[in-house]
């Protein structure tokens, strides 16, 4: 099929209707079955658990044309596992794995005139989300649920791409110590909207939350994970309870180590520690890595050396490895590409 004639290169990241999407119900205690559907619309009883309770989770992730011509996923088995993990914890019924991998398929294919051409910047992002269905007044999970899938191409999520951003510290918390930091469901970031709102305003791109219990240690912003680079060209990487287990994170961890041979400390960072780190970024599936050139908090303006133009040597190796990875340039750790066409 013949690619969509889109400006590839300036499509932004906003949704766009593709032409399929997958969806699967969940009653009398299991699942029925998915299937694709032409219809993007959701119907639900006024008072469904999502709209009443918010008990939602979601996980994101995309495909991509390579050179060949081929189309493939990033590493959709570790969203699957997240996604039951998020499911689990918010008392819903987990969808299963497999299927969840099958289902991603099925949506890439449908849609596969969606997936952007090899070399324009752009992806096809997927989406996949669970609600709980069930009209519920009372505080308690549902007894039925819906699993969805639907694409979009997207670019970039930081207009910039990988010029380095402008952040702040926000004023509020992102998620309690002992909450559902760690859980991607809806509610999280419906929190996290005010700051982010804020922020825009004020000229910066996203917020960094501090750790809600002492406001000491470095969590996440609103969307993405949080690294750094040291003065011992260390990669450093914040640990918490109470952030997103990044998918994105996780594999610029490994390429750090394995590609790049760099030293990793997965550790607590102190924010009084940032002033001494050479390069900062943000990473997740939207972001990629998106380089960081300043932070503010208040009066105090930090600026890391690698600076607004361009992302620093660290910082720009990983980038071009993951990317490389993700666009069939480099070569991948095995079971980290799944072929789909």
């Amino acid at each position: 099929m013949a690619k969509k004639d889109l400006d590839w290169a300036n499509i932004g990241f906003a949704y766009h209707q593709t032409d399929k999407r997958y969806v699967d119900e969940f009653h009398d205690g299991a699942w029925q079955g998915g299937k694709l559907t032409a219809d993007p619309n959701v119907v639900l009883n006024e008072c469904a658990e999502t709209l009443q309770y918010a008990q939602q989770v979601f996980e994101g992730m995309k495909a991509y044309t390579w050179k060949d011509g081929s189309v493939v996923v990033f590493r959709p088995d570790q969203n699957a596992e997240r996604m039951y993990n998020s499911a689990k914890r918010l008392e819903m019924a987990p969808y299963p794995k497999d299927q969840f991998v099958k289902g991603i398929e099925e949506v890439v294919k449908a849609n596969v005139d969606w997936v952007p051409p090899y070399g324009s910047g752009a992806t096809l992002y997927l989406r996949p989300y669970e609600i709980g269905t069930t009209p519920v007044i009372g505080v308690a999970p549902a007894r039925d649920y819906m699993f969805r899938i639907f694409a979009t191409p997207v670019g970039p999520y930081y207009k910039g791409g990988a010029t380095p951003v402008a952040i702040q510290v926000a004023q509020y918390d992102r998620a309690a110590p002992r909450g559902t930091g760690h859980v991607k469901a809806a509610l999280n970031y419906a929190m996290s909207l005010k700051a982010t709102v804020g922020a825009h305003k004020d000229g910066f791109s996203e917020n960094m939350y501090l750790d809600p219990a002492t406001q000491t240690y470095i969590e996440e912003t609103g969307g993405s994970n949080i690294i750094f680079i040291d003065q011992n060209n260390h990669l450093v990487v914040p640990k918490s309870n109470s952030i997103l287990p990044s998918i994105t994170r996780r594999s610029i961890v490994y390429l750090a180590e394995h590609y790049l041979n760099l030293t990793v400390e997965e550790r607590k960072v102190r924010f009084d520690e940032i002033p001494s780190f050479k390069e900062c970024a943000l990473v997740g599936t939207a972001a990629v890595l998106s380089p960081v050139g300043k932070v503010v908090n208040g009066d105090q303006e930090i600026n890391f050396p690698s600076g607004m133009e361009k992302p620093g040597k660290f910082m720009g190796e990983l980038y071009n490895t993951l990317t490389g990875i993700q666009n069939g340039e480099i070569e991948a750790p095995e079971g980290w590409i799944h072929h789909v066409l």
